[in-house]
């Protein structure tokens, strides 16, 4: 009988105690982790904006690779939301739901899961820092309440090693990710790069030029171009060809001293006009293309000195609209693949542009282009 009253009052010393320090505890909790980037802080800003690359620089997906995910809402911004299903004990079910987003400089997820606590929100705030404000910083914080629940306090003694863990790999695993995505803010104020967008490209017939290594001069760049756009118009006139817009310019590499690329003009079947053009010149028109529809190859071309025919299909592309110099290009084919990477695509081949003013303009501050860079499907 001893025993047992000994065991009881033990018992009634233990439930104090955990009622004692329980309320002595702390009712909610809070977490701050920083990081710093040199990426711009459009690119900062538009990744963390969105779920579209959540999977890329949190650590649930590499703590669980079978994890899913699903996004519902807008694509960025308040209301975009993320519901994940876990069979890792770690992390279970959840929604992170953006709450608040003040461009460029925060946005805030408010969290549901199987953990204990209530009022769980995570917020990024970014802020210019270093020389002339070149890198961003990164600050993650995280706040629970845990009120009058005495288990969820005891919790909260590990939630700096659980949930301050993951900030901080999520942090690392961000800052990295972010260090891929080429170093250009495509939402500079005044820019006229515009209209950037993921859309669809129908199937193509192309007459196509390889202009090879080109010396990287003005003179030189536009001299190629006409020369073989001669080749081009002179085949589709022989096929009684049109053309189905303006010259495009497929960029294979940027050297120092040297510019490779193809030139190609998309073509549709017609034109009597066109034939009597080759006539005039000499060439011999050849017969109809046996195919019309842009889902099927043409057949029976006849192909004029340098040119190629390529059937083009149908792919999903990044694209923008630009005006300004031709030499100019490169940096709006990085921004747009920066763009195309913070909404989740990633890039693929080479990017192209149709220089839809045509080529004088284009060495002049008035040139007209509409870029693209494909998109892996």
């Amino acid at each position: 009988m001893t025993r047992l009253l000994e065991i009881l009052i033990a018992l009634a010393i233990t439930a104090v105690m955990f009622l004692v320090i329980g309320v002595l505890l702390p009712s909610s909790r809070s977490l701050e982790e920083k990081v710093e980037t040199n990426r711009r802080q459009t690119i900062v800003f538009d990744t963390i904006n969105s779920f579209r690359r959540f999977d890329d620089w949190h650590p649930f997906a590499a703590q669980d690779p079978r994890i899913k995910i699903q996004l519902s809402g807008p694509d960025s911004g308040v209301g975009a939301k993320m519901s994940y299903d876990s069979s890792v004990k770690n992390i279970g079910t959840g929604t992170w739901e953006i709450v608040e987003s003040e461009p460029r400089s925060k946005v805030a997820y408010a969290i549901e899961n199987e953990q204990r606590g209530s009022n769980k929100r995570s917020e990024f705030t970014l802020r210019p820092t270093g020389r002339s404000g070149r890198n961003i910083e990164i600050t993650q914080t995280y706040n629970v309440d845990y009120g009058w629940d005495l288990l969820g306090r005891y919790a909260g003694l590990y939630v700096a090693r659980n949930v301050g863990d993951n900030i901080e790999t999520g942090l690392k695993r961000l800052s990295n990710m972010l260090a891929s995505v080429p170093n250009v803010d495509y939402a500079i104020e005044g820019s006229s790069l515009r209209d950037l967008a993921a859309t669809e490209l129908p199937a193509e017939h192309l007459l196509m030029v390889k202009a090879g290594a080109i010396e990287r001069s003005n003179d030189a760049i536009m001299a190629s171009m006409k020369d073989n756009m001669e080749w081009i118009n002179r085949t589709l006139a022989a096929n009684r060809l049109q053309a189905a817009g303006p010259m495009r310019i497929i960029t294979s590499e940027l050297g120092r001293e040297t510019y490779t690329f193809d030139i190609a003009v998309p073509v549709r079947a017609g034109g009597a006009a066109a034939a009597a053009d080759a006539s005039a010149e000499g060439e011999t028109a050849a017969a109809a293309p046996a195919a019309t529809d842009a889902s099927q190859p043409l057949t029976g071309l006849q192909l004029l000195g340098p040119v190629e025919y390529v059937h083009s299909p149908p792919v999903r592309v990044a694209k923008a609209r630009y005006t300004g110099f031709m030499a100019e290009l490169d940096n709006v084919r990085n921004a747009l693949r920066a763009w195309a990477m913070t909404q989740g695509h990633e890039v693929v081949g080479r990017p192209f542009e149709n220089y839809d003013n045509g080529i004088d303009a284009a060495f002049t501050a008035e040139g007209e282009y509409e870029v693209f860079w494909t998109l892996k499907q």
